[in-house]
């Protein structure tokens, strides 16, 4: 007799059954899991997983969706580095509006995952045309699973965002909606070492992804010379020891679940056979004190002190190591810095690389613009990446002596595609600003091009040329507001002239409506006289600081001050008066 069993409780659990002969085409206690990430990080999380052991993984946006058991579960979020959370998917549906989420939701059976005595929290993560609001998708869930214990029990389970018993995730991609348990609680990035932060410190799974990118495996020494917390020399450490992230962490959201296993959880943090032995030294440094102090804290925290020698000095008096070193850093994105200090930054970190670090590689995490490619040296890797919500690359140069194409040719490798005609196209240009002059524009909006503009773009390749028609199209979009705002003054200021040309009251210049107008000098000036005032503040103009204009200047009696008692000798400089002496009183 041949029957077959299905079990939907576990992910693709089935039994063939023939007699006393069973075979078993998939284990059981298998579920789906997502874990999410950071765009750009998300193959280095794929081959996390797999070297874990997590079966059919799969690369989605932002996350990676396999599949394991408990202990799969538990692994991934006590030793997974560039994981932020893992999901456990329980329900999938499809639902075209809110009310319609509302009813899938209040219909499912709660009372597995929830009681009345326990709370719960849930957040919305929405990309869909239907649903534009996540946080009111959040509210009709939470309501669903209250009215659902409320019809049932008369009583409901109560709300806390903070540290609740169960959190739930709600992820909706235009119709289809997931909603799962958040195994995680806290994100995975708090690993739990840090006593302490500077004002804009580099997230910890964006720092482990980007060592595992530039392939850091603790067989050399290590340099972070701008390391504000210390985040990146930290996880260095970690990573070089191979010491899971998780063991600072104070718990993890599954701890509270129903079928949590204690003694499982207790193994995985014992197990000290994957840890290695580190011989080389992480050397780290930065400019600030106070970011200093914070990072001597955190590695204490850590217990890398060993491990991490820190030091107080800028990144142009670092010494050149005497062994091979692995450099790795994150510099100033000019938020907190002016353009020309930031370009003077990046100039220097070039020359310092170039002339102290040869035959290393340097990793930098910057901003891809104008200013940053003021640090002069061309990367033979990239990677985009996301710090927060800032587009930035992630940067691999080469140090070397002599020239690339030497240095190229001696490897037996050739340019990049990208980088042919680069040469032409230096040479035509003897600066930046020429190169970003724009030429004029056909009706159909394209640009035509002179030559004295054109270079030979046959051999750059398309991405390259659609960057460079959007930096000159912005440059002229830039410069054509610039004038229209500018023609816009002009006439506002020539209808004020025409109107009232000789009896214009102070306040038009100094207060009333027209202060804010008219209280800064105008940027028509700026071109044709070099920031210097147009008008003499002396000459019988319309515009001297007194009252009234031409006509009546004769008329007008211009008050002044006497002497004080303390003796000063002042005229009233606020009414154009001049400075009165001792022998005119």
């Amino acid at each position: 007799m041949v029957f077959f069993c299905l079990f939907e409780n576990y992910y693709n659990s089935s039994y063939l059954c023939n007699g006393t002969n069973i075979q078993i085409f998939a284990m059981a206690n298998k579920f789906e899991m997502i874990a999410k990430t950071f765009q750009g990080l998300e193959e280095v999380l794929a081959n996390e997983l797999t070297e874990m052991g997590a079966e059919q993984v799969e690369i989605i946006t932002r996350g990676v969706r396999f599949y394991g058991d408990k202990e799969m579960m538990y692994k991934a979020n006590f030793r997974c580095r560039t994981a932020l959370r893992v999901l456990k998917p329980i329900h999938h549906f499809t639902a075209s509006d809110a009310d319609e989420v509302y009813q899938i939701i209040k219909s499912m059976d709660w009372s597995q995952y929830l009681n009345t005595k326990k709370t719960f929290a849930i957040d919305a993560v929405v990309h869909s045309e239907t649903f534009r609001h996540s946080k009111f998708l959040a509210y009709k869930a939470k309501d669903a699973i209250a009215d659902h214990f409320m019809e049932k029990y008369n009583e409901r389970p109560s709300v806390r965002i903070k540290n609740p018993d169960v959190q739930l995730n709600i992820h909706v991609n235009q119709e289809t909606c997931t909603l799962s348990l958040d195994s995680s609680g806290e994100p995975l990035f708090m690993r739990g070492y840090k006593v302490e932060q500077t004002e804009a410190p580099i997230n910890e799974v964006l720092a482990a992804g980007m060592l595992k990118l530039a392939g850091w495996d603790g067989q050399t020494d290590f340099m972070d010379p701008m390391c504000g917390s210390g985040t990146i020399a930290i996880e260095a450490a970690l990573m070089a020891l191979n010491i899971a992230p998780g063991i600072y962490r104070k718990g993890f959201a599954f701890e509270k679940w129903p079928d949590f296993d204690s003694e499982l959880l207790e193994n995985l943090y014992n197990d000290e056979s994957q840890e290695k032995e580190f011989t080389h030294k992480i050397y780290a440094s930065d400019i600030s004190s106070a970011a200093l102090r914070i990072a001597t804290e955190n590695v204490k925290s850590a217990g890398m002190t060993k491990y991490i020698e820190l030091k107080h000095q800028p990144f142009q008096g670092c010494e050149r190591p005497q062994n091979e070193t692995m450099v790795m850093f994150n510099p100033p994105y000019g938020e907190r810095l002016k353009p020309f200090e930031l370009e003077k930054l990046y100039e220097e970190i070039g020359s310092k690389l170039k002339s102290d670090f040869t035959d290393m590689s340097a990793w930098i995490i910057t901003v891809p613009s104008e200013t940053t490619d003021h640090i002069g040296l061309r990367p033979s890797v990239k990677y985009h990446l996301l710090n927060g919500s800032i587009e930035c690359e992630f940067r691999k140069y080469e140090m070397f002596k002599g020239r690339r194409n030497d240095y190229l040719r001696e490897r037996n490798e050739e340019r990049p595609a990208s980088e042919q005609g680069e040469n032409d196209r230096s040479r035509r240009f003897s600066s930046l600003n020429e190169e970003r002059k724009f030429s004029p524009i056909r009706e159909d909006g394209t640009f035509m091009r002179t030559e004295e503009d054109t270079w030979n773009r046959t051999t750059r390749n398309e991405n390259e040329q659609s960057e460079y028609q959007r930096r000159r199209h912005e440059a002229f979009e830039k410069e054509r507001e610039y004038q229209e705002r500018k023609s816009r003054r002009e006439a506002e200021w020539n209808e004020r002239r025409s109107e009232r040309p000789f009896e214009r009251n102070h306040d038009d210049f100094r207060g009333g409506e027209g202060r804010k107008e008219f209280r800064k000098r105008d940027d028509r000036y700026e071109d044709d006289f070099r920031g210097k005032p147009r008008y003499d503040r002396n000459r019988d103009d319309d515009r001297r600081r007194d009252f009234g204009g031409r006509d009546n200047r004769d008329n007008f009696k211009r008050p002044f001050r006497h002497r004080d008692d303390e003796g000063d000798n002042r005229g009233n400089r606020n009414f154009g008066g001049r400075r009165r002496r001792d022998d005119e009183e």
